[in-house]
Parts: C-alpha cells; structure tokens; sequence
C-alpha cells in the first residue's frame, strides 16, 4: 500500500488499474491517455472479504468473490445476487467491487447498492485514511469524492437488522447489461410491523446515484400494504436529478423509478415479514 501511494504521490497524472473494465475501454477509445498505470492487483491489504456480523470487502474483491461468498449470501443476499447479474462471466472475473464505486459510473449497479445498505468507503492517502458514508461518495459523473493522491481500500456495510429486507431491481440495457435505471431498496419493520427505517437508492437515472427520499419518507411508520407502497412508489422520481440520452428520456426514466421501486419495495417488505 505504502509503495502504491508514493507512486501516486510522484506521478499524479498516473491511472491506477484494477480489473480493468472501466479503465481499459476508456483508454482504447482514447478518452484518457495516461502516462502510467499503477496495478493495484497484488496487494493483499486490498483483497478478501469478511464477516462478523458486519461485512467488509475489500476494494480488489472481484463480482465474483461477492457473487459467491458464503458471508455475503448468508448476510447481505441481495449484493451477492446483484452481483451475478453484473456483465457477463469475463467481467464478473475480473471486475472489481473498489474499482466500480471508485469510476463512479452512473449506472453502475453497485452505486444504489451501497447506499441503500447505509455501506461506508475506507479511503487512505497522503493525510492518512478517512471514511466516507457512500451517500456522500458519489459526487457527479464519473467523480467521486476521493482526493488527489487517494486510493479507496474498503467497503463496509454495518450488520442488518431482524425483520429486515432487501432488493434490487433494473431495467438493463440491451446491448451492455448496464442500468438504464436500476433501484436498489433497504426495508427495516419494528416488533408492531411498522417499516422503521426505508432506503431507496436509484442508479441510471441522473448524472450519479441518488436517494429517493421523499418515497423514503412515505414509506416510514406505514405497515407496507400494497396502498402504502404504491403511494411511496408513485413519488420515487421526485427530487431526483434525471438526464436523458440515447437510451432513454428523462420522463422514461422517471416512470422507470416508480415501476422498479414500486417491484423493490414489494419484494423486500415480503422478506421484512
């Protein structure tokens, strides 16, 4: 780690390369040509993933490590699930969980993912390491709030609580699998089956993932019967910041986020019970 961040330190206009899968594309279509490329690949600080209670992956875990953890899938079954649907076998190899949250992609899957589970990102450089709450980690497109010289290490996603549920739901992009618009919801019931605390995260609709808060706050101290959801769902684009290009216009994916959140919210209230 000490050796990667000097390198950064003495080469600023150098690229550091994880898996590859955003970085490479990006350089092939000449976007971005930097001078170097610092692998990160085979520092074992940034590898591995674990569980106590709490799950922590490190920012070098692939797709596939999440996709197949049993620590994942007993705690988190909705990462490991999305996790698989994320390209296709040869990204899943080699993509990495860090590297995807770092690019900052603003359909990426992982995105909504992490800030619907309340994760943080560990981030070490220079001034020492710093965590920043994934709702804030996001800035705009293609920009995170990693500073010059900053390497990002790890995820944290704190333990679920009892009567919890999750789920994520996208409408892919026919040719690239990417979220045209993808929502990723947390549902937490108390012991009088009231939803306690909700989470709506949505991705591909604007220039960064956002919350839908106000759908948030519907839901809150409702029971979650079909009413009370369809009612939180019809407000999920509110507030958000949508774009609209080639693959679709902004009122499209407006109706994208009611439709798939309103699908997000039925399917984690039946796990909450």
């Amino acid at each position: 780690m000490a050796e990667a961040l000097e390198l950064m330190h003495d080469n600023p206009e150098a690229k550091v390369l994880a898996g590859g899968h955003s970085l490479l594309p990006i350089m092939r279509m000449r976007l971005d040509s930097p001078p170097m490329l610092i692998d990160i690949g085979k520092i074992p600080e940034l590898k591995g993933i674990q569980a106590n209670g709490s799950v922590m992956i490190g920012a070098m875990a692939t797709y596939r490590d999440v996709e197949t953890s049993a620590e994942v899938i007993a705690r988190l079954p909705m990462l490991a699930e999305a996790a698989g649907q994320v390209g296709d076998p040869q990204v899943r190899n080699r993509g990495t969980i860090g590297g995807s949250l770092a690019h900052a992609d603003p359909s990426a899957d992982m995105t909504a993912i992490m800030m619907a589970l309340g994760a943080s990102i560990k981030v070490v450089g220079p001034n020492g390491e710093r965590t920043v709450p994934a709702d804030e980690f996001f800035v705009d497109m293609l920009q995170s709030a990693l500073e010059p010289g900053e390497l990002l290490t790890q995820i944290h996603i704190p333990q679920m609580p009892a009567g919890h549920g999750a789920a994520y739901e996208k409408f892919k992009h026919a040719a690239s699998g990417y979220a045209v618009v993808g929502v990723a919801v947390m549902v937490h019931k108390d012991d009088a089956g009231n939803v306690a605390e909700c989470r709506i995260a949505v991705t591909g609709a604007g220039p960064r993932a956002q919350r839908a808060e106000l759908a948030e706050t519907m839901l809150k101290g409702r029971q979650g019967t079909p009413d009370d959801v369809a009612a939180a769902a019809e407000q999920a684009a509110s507030g958000l910041e949508l774009i609209g290009d080639i693959s679709a216009g902004e009122e499209f994916r407006a109706q994208l986020a009611r439709v798939l959140t309103k699908r997000a919210l039925m399917k984690a209230l039946d796990q909450a019970g």
